[in-house]
């Protein structure tokens, strides 16, 4: 198994905190720290990220769910608690079609693959037309020109994957939490998403972004738990 590096606090059910692409544990810290003293919260720095070791192989979202799992039943046998952000949603979608959960919390979920734009295939003409005249290229995102060769692997396959036709096979109560104004997982997506899965609310966080359960902690955790407590 690789090297990950994992914050471990609390008693109680446990909860898995699931951070976005290009972050760390540092961003779900604050949930680990509101939820300690009533459940057990295991933060972690996802394989190639942070702290953590990159995978051996080019991972797919199933294999990191496959890796939280291992490190889930070490701990207890019961459905878990995940909260997630954007590629840690990814990661959760795909624990929920193999594994029991008992809730997710999931703000800014990717998972459901962007229409492709007139702008996007200009992009990709450009990129083949300066391949092919040996001219310089900046291409793909700032993420994906920061990672390794074997992260882009991950990450190529990650942008890939649409979880959209398994939408309707994920039955686990879900808190879907979303900035109004997110461009990178845009809000109709957070409003799909809750019309295909068969338990699922979502709740918007007004004039806000992709990180508007970071900007807005405070009233991120209050809505948490009160979604929580319901149960």
């Amino acid at each position: 198994m690789e090297k990950v590096n994992i914050q471990r606090k609390g008693t109680g059910p446990l909860i898995v905190l699931l951070h976005g692409w290009g972050q760390n544990m540092q961003m779900m810290q604050f949930i680990q720290d509101a939820f300690a003293d009533q459940y057990t919260v295991l933060n972690l720095d996802l394989p190639g990220f942070g702290e953590s070791e990159e995978p051996s192989t080019a991972w797919s979202c199933d294999d990191y769910a496959h890796f939280i799992h291992e490190i889930v039943q070490g701990i207890q046998k019961e459905p878990v608690i995940l909260i997630a952000h954007s590629f840690g949603a990814r990661i959760a979608f795909r624990y929920a079609l193999h594994y029991p959960i008992k809730q997710m919390v999931l703000t800014g979920a990717a998972g459901i693959r962007k229409k492709r734009t007139l702008l996007y295939y200009c992009k990709v003409y450009s990129y083949k037309l300066c391949k092919k005249l040996s001219l310089p290229i900046q291409a793909g995102s700032s993420d994906y020109r920061q990672a390794s060769s074997r992260m882009r692997e991950i990450m190529v396959k990650a942008v890939n994957e649409d979880i959209t036709k398994e939408l309707a096979n994920i039955n686990v109560e879900t808190l879907l939490v979303w900035g109004e104004e997110d461009n990178q997982t845009p809000l109709w997506m957070g409003k799909k998403m809750e019309q295909m899965m068969k338990n699922a609310t979502l709740v918007v966080l007004e004039k806000d972004d992709h990180f508007a359960y970071f900007h807005q902690s405070h009233r991120f955790i209050k809505i948490i738990q009160y979604f929580l407590r319901r149960d």
